[in-house]
């Protein structure tokens, strides 16, 4: 979700228009759970093709030398070739990486291209398959984002795609508030803020008192900033109110979208000054 309210943390993706991007870096092991996975895979290829090669010199009495080419070839293919075409054909994701819900992604968000691709695997083949993953590991210990050596020469990033259920929000605006919601603005709420009160709201009937009483009021103080105006009241009424108007207002402003695309639907899918008759 992009975001412009905050400043980007080491683990954020920011766009070429200097937007950032509210995306989870994909951990070291799940990188390494699916890192197996690929190379696992590779190697069943690679010593499929290697049958068959086998098959093929002994039937046609092939020298030696032929022999080694086309293992070099299989190599290749199995190691280098494929994989770069598969991850480029699924737009960053190979069977590893749907297997751990990931994606590799351009430094910068973007889809990656064949080029990074093949830069991935042909640095691969070295860091994760003839050194068994021992460079792979750790380069990856070595930085936030968990990249490996192929990353870096690539310019890409592994982008975790599978993120929890957002929690459903119920609540209501609370009756002593009910007038003072009315005008209240909390545009500038951050997302991330409004996701975090959210999550407070719905676990705070589990908490201790002590708990919920300091979280609510620790929560308070960071929304108070981006609430107007200001209203003197108990911290969680005011953030139970907060979330409620969020939801409201982006449930009203979506619905009002959808009814202007429904009015223009007719016009948008109309044929030009009654084209093709004339």
């Amino acid at each position: 979700m992009p975001s412009t309210s905050a400043a980007p943390d080491d683990l954020g993706i920011v766009t070429g228009e200097a937007v950032a991007l509210e995306v989870r870096s994909t951990s070291w092991v799940l990188r390494a759970a699916g890192a197996m996975i690929d190379v696992t895979a590779e190697v069943v290829l690679f010593l499929a093709l290697l049958f068959g090669i086998s098959r093929l010199t002994d039937a046609t009495h092939a020298d030696g030398a032929i022999g080694t080419a086309l293992v070099v070839v299989d190599v290749v293919v199995a190691f280098i070739i494929a994989p770069a075409v598969l991850e480029t054909a699924l737009r960053g994701r190979s069977l590893g990486k749907l297997a751990v819900g990931a994606r590799v992604v351009r430094d910068d968000g973007g889809s990656i291209g064949f080029r990074h691709a093949f830069i991935r695997s042909l640095v691969g083949i070295v860091e994760l398959v003839f050194t068994l993953g021992s460079i792979a590991a750790v380069v990856g210990l070595l930085n936030r984002r968990a990249k490996r050596l192929g990353d870096f020469l690539a310019g890409t990033v592994s982008q975790h795609e599978r993120v929890p259920r957002p929690p459903m929000n119920t609540l209501g605006v609370p009756a002593p508030l009910a007038e003072w919601a009315r005008i209240a603005d909390v545009a500038r709420l951050p997302d991330r803020l409004g996701r975090r009160i959210t999550a407070f709201l719905v676990q705070a009937p589990r908490m201790t008192p002590e708990s919920r009483a300091r979280l609510a009021r620790e929560l308070a103080a960071d929304a108070s900033p981006f609430v107007a105006p200001a209203v003197d009241t108990d911290p969680e009424l005011l953030l139970a109110a907060v979330t409620a108007i969020r939801r409201d207002r982006e449930f009203t402003a979506l619905m009002l979208e959808r009814d202007r695309f429904q009015e223009l639907e007719e016009v948008l899918e109309a044929n030009p000054h009654g084209f093709p008759d004339r």
